[in-house]
């Protein structure tokens, strides 16, 4: 995926602040505050606060204001979104904001790079891949409706795979890959048992590099395909043979969640939703009500988020800057907070990573 230079070649960075619900409101200040410290490596940052999430929707009925999409389209120049409590029931009219912030922005890509950090910066971590999901489709359409029959209640879903999400994931994918020492993608599916929906999103992927307009420029990529569940066996026994991995949208959740295990947290993935001409930077984790309010969160998956989105919008300088930081704290490991083994306070952690910016 392209980078943004041209767009945003300014003396201002506009940046929407989504904090939203729980530890969102704890981690996404320590990402403010990081691209703060950069100083004169990027244009100078304004931040402007949005709303959304689902506390919010509890006092005003909605969870993601229009007002908050038209800034977010006429104003900023990026985003970076904290975290969501979507409830695991039904609630009326409340629909995730975060799920809708794709779709009305088009971030179709979700890009997760879950990297483990070696003890010696000169060696090469075992665990070293990108998961890029699929964002506007799938299951995540919520198209679901509940019926009555004589053998009980009966609940059905919608899932939508189309081609051209298929063919622009998939370039996304191949696009990543070209930029890495691997240069490998593994699509993921399920097409023995999901012949359609899975079949065509298999095929359209593989096709990519046949395409006229990629030029041949895809060559050097070299391609597997991988079941997801075998997918999920493999990424805990040999997360090695994985490099870029490219899925539907419900499997790339998923795969890009357990995969987390495999660095120590889900407290240290970042990620990015990227469109054409639009990034949004947003920390894997949820929302963590039980840490909430508490001073415990790992601010490091959002602090990396900002990074990433400042290597989308082609600021290689402050993302290096940034991420050296946050891998010096890491490899140091006597500042980290308790999901990592740790005793350190968020502020603590944020702290130590200011001071290596």
């Amino acid at each position: 995926m392209a980078t943004y230079v041209a767009k945003f070649a300014k003396s201002t960075l506009k940046i929407g602040l989504l904090p939203a619900d729980g530890i969102g409101r704890e981690v996404l200040p320590a990402a403010r505050d990081a691209i703060l410290a950069l100083g004169s490596r990027i244009p100078k940052p304004e931040f402007i606060d949005l709303n959304a999430g689902f506390e919010y929707f509890t006092k005003h009925g909605e969870a993601l204001p229009e007002e908050t999409v038209r800034i977010l389209n006429d104003e900023c120049d990026c985003a970076l979104f904290g975290a969501v409590s979507s409830p695991s029931r039904k609630v009326t009219g409340y629909s995730s904001p975060i799920v809708a912030l794709r779709k009305k922005l088009d971030l179709y890509a979700n890009i997760r790079p879950v990297t483990a950090v070696s003890p010696n910066p000169n060696e090469q971590s075992k665990v070293d891949m990108v998961v890029v999901r699929e964002n506007t489709e799938c299951l995540y359409v919520k198209e679901e409706k509940l019926t009555t029959t004589g053998n009980g209640k009966e609940a059905r879903a919608t899932r939508l795979i189309t081609e051209r999400a298929s063919r622009r994931i998939g370039k996304t994918a191949f696009d990543l890959a070209l930029g890495r020492p691997k240069k490998h993608v593994t699509i993921i599916h399920k097409s023995n048992v999901l012949s359609v929906t899975d079949g065509l999103f298999r095929e359209t992927v593989r096709g990519v590099p046949t395409l006229p307009e990629s030029g041949g420029k895809y060559v050097g990529v070299t391609i597997a395909e991988q079941l997801v569940d075998s997918a999920v066996y493999r990424l805990f026994r040999e997360p090695e043979i994985y490099d870029v991995l490219v899925a539907p949208n419900l499997y790339g959740d998923i795969l890009s969640d357990a995969a987390a295990a495999l660095v120590g947290s889900l407290g240290l993935v970042p990620s990015v939703n990227a469109g054409d001409t639009f990034v949004m930077g947003e920390p894997v984790h949820g929302s963590a009500p039980d840490i909430a309010g508490q001073n415990k969160a790992n601010p490091l998956a959002a602090i990396r988020s900002a990074a990433l989105m400042l290597r989308y919008l082609g600021y290689e300088e402050g993302a290096e800057s940034i991420e050296h930081a946050v891998n010096s704290v890491l490899r140091l490991g006597d500042v980290l907070t308790p999901d990592l083994g740790g005793k350190a306070t968020t502020t603590q952690v944020v702290d130590e990573v200011l001071k290596r910016i």
